[in-house]
């Protein structure tokens, strides 16, 4: 059975005399018509996470568009196979690089273009570093979950109830809610991977530990918040924090970004960008609550504030 873990990791710490090299590289790979967005949304959360330097890989036709939103983080066209979607060279290309980098993370706007899916496993298994798997970048693993076993590097996963159903073999998303820790500590311990079960309560686990999440609300299902929590837990990651550590961290600051765009926007209106908004806040009420502090007493808080307020 696994170990519960109650208590929040700590932030990283940064030296007077840091600089940007110090605080990781991270590499999104991400993006096919109509979802270019996504990469952006990830890159630009992997930035207020902490990461030093930021690079959004997307198809070459997407990249102008890449350009205009991103400011600060960077981006690099990959080859096209024909169709502004990534194909075999793109995968090449993304495992060439990765000696320039820290953390990749592979999936939010990807598409289920097949070429795409033959890709994103080609990376998975092949990738010596870090790599953080969600979206479409799940889809490209349903039915085909032993890749993981024996990657060459880490794999983080972000599946919701339907990709976890997927990844398991079977279409039975009620199966997964019935045991949601369950199930992913064993997927996780069998593949040996860190994976957050996404939904209310998202179950973070590496199979030995785990830990279930207390913030966040029903505004964040909307199109967008799951490519924040993605570059949130790669800017974690880059910088050091233990990958479980890194993915429990996210997963809490995202849930509280949410609640505090909630309060500001209402559930009803609140978008991906409204959470990405708040992920600064969040991340100085965790900081002021310091390393080892009690998710639950850090939400009762922010909702104690909340009321004084009105």
């Amino acid at each position: 059975m696994a170990k519960v873990v109650e208590r929040l990791p700590g932030l990283p710490k940064r030296a007077e005399d840091a600089h940007k090299g110090d605080f990781g590289r991270v590499l999104i790979v991400a993006g096919s018509p109509g979802m270019t967005g996504a990469g952006c949304m990830a890159a630009i959360a992997a930035q207020k996470a902490g990461a030093g330097l930021v690079t959004l890989a997307l198809p070459e036709s997407l990249n102008p568009i890449a350009e205009v939103k991103l400011t600060s983080a960077m981006s690099r066209p990959l080859p096209e196979p024909g169709a502004p979607v990534l194909g075999d060279r793109a995968a090449e290309l993304v495992l060439e690089w990765a000696g320039e980098f820290d953390v990749v993370a592979i999936g939010p706007g990807v598409g289920r273009a097949v070429e795409t899916q033959d890709a994103v496993r080609r990376v998975v298994s092949d990738l010596a570093l870090p790599l953080i798997v969600d979206a479409d970048g799940l889809n490209a693993l349903a039915g085909r979950a032993e890749v993981l076993k024996d990657a060459r590097g880490l794999r983080l996963l972000t599946p919701h109830p339907g990709e976890m159903a997927g990844l398991l073999g079977h279409e039975g998303v009620s199966r997964v809610q019935a045991d949601r820790v369950e199930v992913a500590a064993s997927f996780a311990r069998e593949h040996g991977v860190v994976l957050a079960l996404k939904g209310a309560g998202t179950v973070v686990t590496d199979g030995e530990r785990v830990h279930v999440n207390v913030s966040g609300n029903p505004g964040m299902a909307t199109g967008g918040t799951g490519d924040v929590l993605t570059g949130m837990m790669a800017g974690l990651l880059c910088q050091g924090l233990q990958p479980f550590e890194a993915v429990q961290l996210a997963v809490f600051v995202h849930g509280l970004a949410g609640d505090l765009a909630a309060r500001a926007r209402g559930q009803l209106s609140m978008t991906a960008e409204d959470v990405l908004e708040y992920v600064a806040e969040a991340f100085q009420i965790v900081e002021a609550a310091g390393a080892g502090a009690d998710p639950t007493a850090v939400m009762a808080g922010v909702r104690l504030e909340e009321q004084g307020t009105r």
